[in-house]
């Protein structure tokens, strides 16, 4: 069931091998402690994202409490996650602005890729995953997941990290140690962690050194502004939905809830993160399923539609898209409970920030700089997971099978090359290298002589993995894998 949990012995003490199976729970104190901690880990990354994306961060935060919500029924609370905003759209989401698209046109776009990824999911739960293996292969996979993370490097150089790139560089630093040099719980959150810090630096900085002369993302040019501006946060009131998109004085739209708007072209644009995502989903289960000792291949498609469905709830009012989220499969693998009742806590207490304008102001906040730290480490570790994947998986770079295609459609992403079709219609970046990359893949496969095609198969050829592995609990949005984990007991670095 869905809902329903059996008290876990006294639901107050737990042994040492003690494990909270997904159907059991704690006494209520402990289960809404637990479920404060996966509020703490999801949190940095799920409103940063947005606000990456030009999308409203409060109905963002409210948005993934109801995915997470209808994510648990939908698998009848058989695989305990979070859904979170995802990073894997945000290279093609700064592709649609750098064309004048509008946040309409993004969460259409968006709204859409969530719709093929529920029809993946409901398709692989008949049809069962060797299809999807076949077709998206490591190789495959790995580059998808590459050029979608390198892509956003213009990003961070011309936008976040010039509007005060020594708070950029403070941040990044911090980012970085807080990530390697502290244990379990706290490396889990170094995002949030460094979020904090940037506010304090950025504050402190205003006081000792004044005003600065950047790019100030909210003017849309270059002025003299303090890097903390809390003025619109007093004005907010502690409870209400989040803001309608509305235009501000300056005539820049100041982004809320709407409608969603669709553009082939965004579309094309959005599309290739629907790999990235059906990758992660499937390392995510297949992680869980390690962690409680159960098979959940059965509900595999079930996951992988649901992750989808939420996409398309939140997206369909102007929210961000959701993917499940490691940082809380990592929360499990340190406490061994597994238990949904906490991940309901989770999500409520999510709703209820995101019907509070003056969060939504405080995030709205957040000085440029401090992003800039943050994304520098965040879009270079997406790219990095693509690498991994390879990996993991034994790909052999050996084989031009392997090597020739996916080259060409890495530094086609990764470029920004584009390909015109009309003066109205052009193909380009993360949605021509995706591909360039899947559809040259198998067409190599089929014209290569049989040895080249059995060395792939034997060197990684036919099994999707991020973060499937023992222990390791990767994820497209880059921030996941700031941390490793055993799957049945307390980080390794204990």
């Amino acid at each position: 069931m869905a809902l329903g949990w059996k008290l876990h012995g006294d639901g107050k003490t737990m042994g040492p091998d003690d494990v909270v199976a997904p159907d059991e729970r704690l006494s209520w104190g402990k289960t809404i402690g637990l479920g404060a901690q996966h509020v703490v880990a999801m949190f940095g990354a799920t409103f940063v994202f947005p606000l990456i994306m030009g999308l409203n961060a409060q109905l963002a935060i409210m948005m993934s409490g109801i995915a997470t919500i209808c994510f648990l029924l939908i698998v009848n609370g058989k695989v305990p996650s979070y859904l979170g905003t995802s990073a894997s759209f945000v290279g093609a989401v700064a592709a649609i602005r750098a064309q004048g698209g509008t946040s309409a046109e993004v969460t259409g776009a968006i709204l859409v890729a969530g719709v093929v990824l529920a029809l993946v999911g409901v398709a692989i739960h008949f049809l069962g995953s060797s299809v999807l293996h076949k077709v998206l292969p490591p190789v495959v996979t790995g580059a998808v997941v590459m050029l979608i993370g390198f892509n956003l490097a213009p990003v961070v150089a011309n936008i976040y990290w010039p509007q005060d790139q020594w708070v950029a560089l403070l941040v990044m630093a911090f980012t970085i140690i807080c990530a390697v040099a502290f244990k379990g719980f706290v490396s889990r959150i170094a995002v949030f962690l460094a979020l904090i810090f940037g506010y304090v630096i950025s504050w402190l900085f205003d006081k000792v050194f004044g005003q600065i002369t950047s790019y100030d993302a909210g003017a849309g040019k270059v002025t003299t502004h303090f890097r903390t501006n809390f003025d619109n946060l007093a004005s907010q009131p502690w409870f209400g939905l989040p803001p309608s998109t509305t235009t501000g004085a300056d005539g820049k739209e100041l982004v809320g809830i709407h409608a969603p708007s669709f553009s082939v072209a965004a579309i094309l644009l959005v599309l290739p993160a629907v790999i990235a995502l059906i990758a992660e989903n499937t390392g995510h289960v297949k992680a869980v399923a390690e962690m409680t000792k159960t098979d959940l291949d059965p509900y595999m498609g079930r996951a992988i539609a649901a992750d989808g469905i939420g996409t398309v709830i939140a997206s369909s009012v102007g929210g961000s898209p959701t993917t499940t989220y490691a940082e809380n499969i990592g929360v499990m693998a340190a406490t061994r409970v597994y238990s949904t009742a906490a991940y309901y806590v989770a999500a409520i207490v999510a709703i209820v920030f995101g019907l509070s304008p003056k969060f939504g102001a405080l995030v709205a906040s957040v000085p440029g700089g401090v992003l800039g730290g943050i994304t520098v480490v965040l879009y270079g570790m997406i790219g990095l997971l693509g690498a991994k994947i390879w990996k993991e998986n034994g790909v052999d770079f050996g084989n031009p099978i392997n090597l020739v295609p996916v080259a060409a459609g890495i530094v086609i992403g990764i470029g920004n090359v584009s390909l015109v079709f009309t003066s109205d219609f052009t193909l380009g970046g993360i949605a021509l290298g995706t591909i360039v990359a899947v559809v040259a893949y198998h067409v190599a496969r089929a014209v290569a002589p049989a040895d080249l095609r059995e060395r792939a198969d034997a060197a990684g050829g036919t099994m999707i993995s991020l973060g499937e592995r023992e222990g390791d609990y990767g994820d497209a949005d880059g921030v996941d894998d700031l941390y490793q984990d055993a799957p049945n007991g307390p980080d390794r670095r204990h």
